[in-house]
């Protein structure tokens, strides 16, 4: 790992590394026009970062591949692909081969684990998505999580498009929660849910 000892600007690339004395960036690592390198960040690998996006400060990249205008901040990213547009942090982690689409917002306190999150889905507080399949324009609500494992092994949650996740949901995989649907606050969900309809409580229950 090489530590940065001044900003590189050339007629092929040009990018801000902010206070090249404290970042640090592999040889080996890709930056495109127009990044942002804030400082105390740390980008090793493979790692392949795409036009206009900001990394840091006090970020974390490893293998990663990063699309334009994307905005990683206070946050670890490993072994995984954000597409464009994606905004992480701060205090996230995304690692385990995951792939987060176009206009994703990860908040605060979030981690993505192994899941595949579709474009302009948010995901904003204190939560956990692992192995999962989560539709385009889904709101996961503060505190959910996908209860992957059962002890012995794990297992997958698939949520479909435009589906709104209430705060303090726990979905329990295996899991398939049908498009257009909603989880009330606080339910714990056992059975799969069919589309564009309601459940609450514990276990969950539809709506009537």
């Amino acid at each position: 790992m090489s530590k940065l000892t001044k900003t590189e600007e050339d007629s092929d690339t040009q990018y801000t590394i902010v206070d090249p004395s404290n970042t640090y960036i592999d040889p080996s690592v890709e930056l495109g026009k127009g990044c942002v390198i804030e400082p105390f960040s740390f980008i090793k690998g493979k790692t392949k970062i795409g036009d206009n996006t900001r990394i840091g400060p006090n970020s974390y990249l490893e293998n990663m591949i990063v699309g334009s205008n994307c905005k990683i901040f206070y946050s670890v990213c490993i072994d995984s692909t954000l597409e464009k547009d994606v905004q992480i942090g701060p205090y996230s982690r995304v690692r385990d081969n995951s792939f987060i689409s176009d206009g994703v917002y990860i908040g605060n306190y979030a981690e993505i684990k192994n899941s595949n999150i579709r474009e302009k889905s948010i995901i904003s507080h204190f939560t956990y998505i692992g192995d999962a399949t989560i539709g385009a324009n889904v709101n996961i609500g503060a505190g959910a999580v996908t209860c992957n494992y059962d002890g012995e092994s794990k297992h997958h949650t698939f949520i479909g498009d435009n589906c709104f996740i209430g705060s303090g949901t726990m979905l329990i995989a295996p899991l398939n929660i049908g498009a257009k649907s909603i989880t009330g606050a606080g339910s714990v969900v056992t059975m799969n849910v069919e589309e564009n309809i309601t459940v609450v409580g514990n276990p969950a229950r539809k709506l009537k």
